[in-house]
């Protein structure tokens, strides 16, 4: 491991005389470089770049005019050489290093402007493998790192919000700061960071790695919070390169700012109602703590809305709407009569929006779409000392997918019940216990430690806002490992029960529904939410 050398303290002004433009994305490129040629920077630079700030009539010079060494190899070969490197890396104060600058002819470069090659877009619109291979940046990378390294001399910009920072301290002082110089380092760290990570990402789901030796994550912040889950904590929202349609895509109308706690509840309230296909049907779920305290579908959104709110209008105050489809007037109007954080939906028609700009405080979203509920890919969380990953639950049922277990077979009302309290049962906490009947829950039984206790408060719920149970399906998210939890539910009313199966006491649950005359259906597949 190298020692760090006895350099001399880095100035707290630097007076740039050099710097160096490498840019695939031109934004903004040539009003800033009108800026650095104003205070008297040299500017150098590449392809394209430098071909954008010559036409502009602006002085330039190729880089291989400093290098004496032509680009080559289709570009992958331009920066990649000592004099750039060494005018990045070397401390300008330190008398080993400018005598090695002087005796080789290396300049300094005291500004470094670089957006990396696309890679993450090229990705993003499906590019082959060999265009996503191509647009990997080399020479990008290594003068961003060997600028942040040498952050006492030189100030490193990896997109045009950075490098007005650089500007606005030119026009202030002629310098930049020592202060701004490592605050750009540090971000040039964590962009190349988010690179890699987009990158190694992509490389393992070529070659179908599920869990390779080394897994990152990154992410752009969308946002800062004035706290998270409580007020002692520090919360603020990330980005991926290429977000999944929902809360981190979705453009805020009208409202206040989104809470940790909004974020979070309202990404699981759009994941619920994504499985519910607009062409078939209009549908609204009402979460409240990441749970579902209600989910219909209906005739119309608005009566979607209101056969959702029916299951538990008092869990419903302060909740999360979740609308898959366009969000109308009629519907707007039901959902502002009672308390709202956030509403959240692919579109809105702008007579919806004017009701909502009554309520200035209420969160309004659309999305543009619905995420698919299908499409692979992970999640993760942290625990202590790591984190844990795994593949999203893309668990989809069809009645071909159920195994009839008991004497009596479902009717056809009783299996499309099932197969709809079993989808709601999939985002509701473990343990779950979801009643259901003609497309509207009637009672959800969230995160208890037991079963039979998920099914007596379902039951309980749906007794105090009048629904009645009977005939209703009952799902289970996991098996009954007794059947005690399926005759709480068929006490309470139920006439059909999904659930996975697999239980040593299968026998004897089985057993217990022929004995009500329950029909029951295995779906060998489990779908825990902890």
């Amino acid at each position: 491991m190298p020692a760090a050398p006895d350099f001399p303290p880095a100035p707290d002004r630097v007076a740039p005389k050099r710097a160096l433009i490498s840019v695939s994305d031109k934004t903004g490129l040539v009003e800033a470089a009108k800026v650095l040629a104003d205070h008297g920077v040299e500017l150098v630079s590449t392809g394209g770049t430098r071909a954008a700030i010559a036409a502009a009539g602006l002085a330039v010079k190729d880089i291989s005019e400093l290098t004496n060494f032509p680009e080559m190899m289709d570009g992958r070969v331009k920066t990649l050489h000592p004099i750039v490197h060494g005018g990045l890396l070397g401390v300008r104060d330190a008398p080993e290093h400018a005598k090695a600058m002087a005796d080789h002819g290396i300049g300094a470069i005291d500004i470094v402007y670089v957006n990396l090659y696309p890679f993450e877009a090229t990705v993003a619109k499906g590019g082959s493998f060999e265009d996503c291979v191509e647009n990997i940046d080399i020479g990008g990378p290594a003068m961003v790192r060997s600028a942040a390294k040498n952050h006492g001399y030189v100030a490193i910009c990896t997109e045009i919000a950075d490098l007005e920072e650089v500007l606005a301290e030119l026009k202030d002082a002629g310098t930049t700061s020592l202060t701004l110089r490592k605050k750009l380092a540090a971000r040039a760290y964590a962009r190349t960071a988010s690179y890699d990570a987009a990158i190694s990402a992509w490389f393992a789901g070529q070659l179908g790695e599920e869990a390779p030796r080394r897994r990152a994550y990154a992410g752009e912040l969308a946002q800062t919070m004035r706290y998270g889950e409580n007020p002692h904590q520090a919360a603020s929202f990330y980005r991926f390169a290429n977000p999944r349609i929902g809360v981190a895509t979705a453009k805020q109308l009208q409202g206040k700012e989104l809470s940790y706690n909004n974020i979070n509840d309202t990404d699981a309230a759009y994941e619920l109602i994504a499985e519910f296909d607009p062409a078939k049907a209009p549908a609204c779920a009402i979460i409240k703590h990441a749970n579902p305290c209600g989910v219909a579908t209906g005739a119309s959104l608005a009566e979607a809305y209101e056969r959702a709110l029916a299951c538990d209008p008092t869990s419903a105050f302060g909740g999360i709407v979740a609308l898959n489809t366009r969000l109308d007037a009629a519907t707007a109007a039901k959902v502002l009569e009672v308390f709202t954080e956030v509403v959240i939906a692919p579109d809105a028609d702008e007579d919806a929006v004017a009701l909502f700009r009554k309520k200035k405080n209420v969160r309004l979203l659309v999305t543009g779409g619905l995420p698919d509920p299908h499409a692979p890919g992970e999640t993760f969380r942290s625990v202590s000392g790591g984190f844990l990953v795994q593949s999203r639950d893309t668990a989809h049922l069809t009645a071909a997918d159920l195994k009839v277990v008991t004497k009596r077979s479902p009717t056809d009302e009783e299996v499309r019940d099932m197969l709809f309290a079993f989808t709601i049962a999939k985002h509701v906490k473990s343990n779950a216990i979801v009643y259901a009947r003609q497309g509207q829950t009637l009672g959800v039984g969230a995160g208890q430690m037991n079963r039979k206790d998920s099914a007596r408060i379902a039951a309980l719920r749906a007794a105090d806002f009048g629904l009645d149970l009977k005939g209703s399906a009952c799902a289970s998210e996991a098996f009954f490992p007794f059947p005690d939890g399926l005759l709480q539910a068929a006490d309470a009313g139920c006439t059909a029960v999904i659930q996975p199966g697999g239980s040593i006491g299968d026998d004897k649950v089985i057993e217990a529904a022929d004995e009500r005359g329950i029909a029951m259906v295995f779906t060998g597949v489990r779908v825990f939410r902890h």
